[in-house]
């Protein structure tokens, strides 16, 4: 069993427990439930931001802890004021030592879109994630089905959440892209070793259809990368482990900005 399959099942052992919790009911009565949300793709296609997704994350089975010495709220109003078009936070508790409370924390201080970085396995996280306050869901390919993707893309569009589809590979984009996906996002990282390659982005640039927005995600720490990728068609870049790993995230951010 690989990292990938050892997530998911434990993704779906949480979602069990999760449900003994609180009802889909419950989740409809919280307040962030209610709010409009911010769309994905305005944000990428705003002139004034960097068209870069910055991630909150702690930690990563590859790398053990990256960095657990800094508050989501710091880190997050850090990103946003150096221009970040969203950002990324985790909620997995086991892999990433993260928490839905991070992302609850960093709604209520920010005023763009917010990606609940999480394997989404069941509807109710998808319902979940409304709930804390997120605006775009996270669709591994690699984890679903092309039924189970479309479902979820179908109800998350119904909720007013924008959609990230995660690919890996002309496959799984081949059987997974559907009409309710918001944005494409090609995974630098292959989830069953963890190994890096910005190659795979630009060897699916093209055969993304053009109707989709799409970014690059992981691998991504040179800005000359950044430029590269621009050239080849890439709306956004989804950052996380290059900033998070120094003490000052946000200064890290507006250092590499300042390069691009």
């Amino acid at each position: 069993m690989n990292i990938l399959d050892k997530i998911v099942a434990r993704k779906k052992e949480e979602v069990v427990e999760a449900k003994k919790k609180y009802t889909i009911q419950d989740l409809e009565k919280s307040f962030s439930f209610h709010r409009e949300t911010y769309k994905l793709t305005d944000f990428l296609k705003d002139p004034s931001k960097t068209g870069i997704i910055a991630e909150f994350k702690r930690k990563s089975p590859s790398k053990g802890i990256i960095n657990d010495k800094v508050s989501v709220e710091q880190v997050t109003t850090g990103y946003a004021s150096a221009g970040a078009s969203a950002l990324s936070v985790l909620t997995d508790k086991d892999f990433f030592m993260g928490h839905e409370d991070d992302l609850i924390a960093a709604r209520k201080v920010n005023g763009i879109p917010i990606l609940r970085k999480d394997f989404m396995v069941d509807e109710f996280q998808i319902i979940e994630a409304k709930a804390i306050g997120a605006d775009i869901i996270l669709l591994i390919a690699a984890c679903l089905t092309a039924e189970e993707t479309k479902r979820f893309a179908e109800l998350a569009k119904s909720l007013g959440l924008s959609t990230l589809l995660e690919v890996h590979g002309q496959d799984e984009l081949d059987y997974s892209l559907n009409q309710y996906i918001d944005v494409v996002g090609v995974n630098n990282r292959n989830l069953k070793d963890f190994s890096v390659s910005v190659e795979t982005s630009l060897q699916l640039a093209e055969t993304i259809p053009t109707e989709f927005l799409k970014i690059s995600e992981s691998a991504i720490s040179n800005p000359e990368t950044v430029k590269m990728l621009k050239k080849a068609g890439f709306d956004g870049f989804l950052i996380g482990e290059n900033f998070m790993k120094t003490s000052d995230p946000a200064q890290a951010m507006r250092d590499f900005v300042a390069l691009i």
